[in-house]
């Protein structure tokens, strides 16, 4: 936890601006951990004759972050074009070190 205040408390922008970029850092340390365990995924999708695009997974994905973004109470849509943009990314890169042949997993 963190001694943040809450939203609805904050009385100045610059309160504001360090409060979100206090959240902006911690972020940024979980999604520099997803990518490190993404970035796995090649060697692992090459061993298992895993395509780098798996339509029935992303749909997974998505589906658990809408749920999620919901329970939490942000923006569903938000939430899934934020997710989007990041398994594009990261299809895009395995694409390129294992190309785009195998089975949907």
């Amino acid at each position: 936890m963190t001694n943040r205040p809450a939203p609805g408390s904050v009385q100045t922008m610059a309160e504001l601006r360090s409060c979100i970029d206090e959240i902006d850092e911690a972020l940024l340390v979980l999604l520099a951990e997803r990518q490190r365990y993404t970035d796995r995924a090649p060697e692992l999708k090459a061993r298992e004759g895993i395509a780098a695009a798996a339509p029935s997974r992303v749909r997974q994905v998505l589906d658990h972050v809408r749920a999620r973004a919901d329970a939490a109470g942000m923006d569903a849509d938000l939430a899934e074009s934020m997710w989007r943009i990041m398994i594009e990314t990261v299809i895009a890169r395995e694409e390129r070190v294992i190309g785009k042949e195998g089975k949907d997993g």
